[in-house]
């Protein structure tokens, strides 16, 4: 079965990085030209891409970052580097996949040496490769893993949008011979569920039913489906959950009704011990009183976004990486 588009939504190309326009995606297919550091972090910033998207942005936004430095005295080019990579790294502050990003290209410029030229920009490059290829590893590692929790015909609600931990959970599920089904919540305001993970499923040939976002808690009353399956921006290493606003509502009436709440992500993050280490992101408010470019709302009213929630461990089942599943309380076992 072939790759869902948005499996392969970002890419290098000579001259920029072009980015599939997400906002836009399934209704047109459009790409976004990044000439600069400064574009892809506006693009990432402007929610062109999402999920996985940043962090393949934002290690190909550091290549071109040693494109333009390439002139540059080596120490002077390693400066740059830094604040290219800290620039990308405040596009979007709670998930911490963009500082990963960040690291291994810089990783591998250090391991290179003093460098600049062309040397500094295949060390960069050579540094994107890897960091594209471990994420694709650990991603399908978390997938296979996650599959293993599914029973054959579980069917299972999701939020937002899971992308490589999605596609790989789905694709692993498929070589086990499992039929699973999937509800997804709509995500307001920028309607990813709907237009993204929906899309994607059906094009895994996924049997896919879209429900609004105020639907969750009834589907689960009504035993509708069987687990409750998100990814999670970032994991702290006491087993909170930070994941895209409306996570928390879904595990609490997970809970409630006794459905098992499945929080993917590649490893918890050490440089998070609670859920006080995690800068949430907080949108403009404006974004909430439109719906794909058409307001909803009258100019009486303003909008409050606050872009993730979480979830304390209470409320959450299993955590899965790319090493396996976790309860909770024992989540920062990984790093041991």
């Amino acid at each position: 079965m072939p790759r869902p588009t948005l499996d392969e939504s970002v890419r290098l190309d000579p001259e920029a990085v072009a980015i599939l326009d997400r906002r836009r995606f399934p209704f047109e297919r459009v790409w976004v030209r990044c000439a600069t550091v400064e574009e892809v972090a506006v693009a990432i910033e402007d929610m062109v891409t999402q999920s996985s998207g940043p962090y393949f942005a934002a290690l190909f936004g550091m290549v071109l970052a040693a494109r333009d430095a390439a002139g540059l005295p080596v120490a002077d080019a390693r400066a740059a580097l830094d604040r290219a990579g800290g620039r990308l790294i405040a596009s979007r502050a709670t998930n911490n996949h963009l500082r990963k990003a960040v690291a291994a290209v810089l990783a591998e410029v250090d391991a290179a040496g003093p460098v600049a030229g062309e040397e500094l920009v295949a060390a960069a490059t050579r540094g994107a490769e890897a960091g594209d290829a471990l994420y694709r590893a650990k991603s399908r590692a978390l997938g296979e893993h996650s599959a293993k929790l599914l029973p054959d015909g579980a069917r299972v609600l999701t939020h937002c949008w899971a992308d490589a931990y999605l596609i790989e959970t789905v694709a692993a599920a498929q070589r086990l011979g499992k039929d699973v089904s999937f509800v997804c919540t709509e995500t307001r305001p920028y309607l990813q569920g709907a237009r993204l993970t929906a899309e994607t499923l059906a094009e895994m040939g996924v049997d896919t039913t879209l429900i609004t976002d105020g639907m969750g808690a009834s589907v689960l009353q009504r035993g509708l489906v069987d687990v409750l399956l998100t990814a999670a921006d970032r994991v702290t290493m006491d087993g909170h959950v930070v994941n895209k606003v409306g996570t928390l509502g879904l595990a609490v009436a997970a809970h409630a009704f006794g459905v098992p709440f499945l929080a993917q992500v590649q490893a918890p993050d050490p440089a998070a011990p609670t859920a006080a280490d995690v800068p949430i992101e907080h949108r403009d408010g404006s974004e909430v009183l439109h719906t794909l470019g058409v307001r909803t709302a009258s100019d009486k009213v303003r909008g409050h976004y606050p872009a993730f929630d979480v979830t304390p461990p209470r409320f959450v089942t299993t955590i899965v990486t790319d090493r396996g599943p976790f309860v909770p309380a024992a989540v920062s076992d990984y790093h041991r």
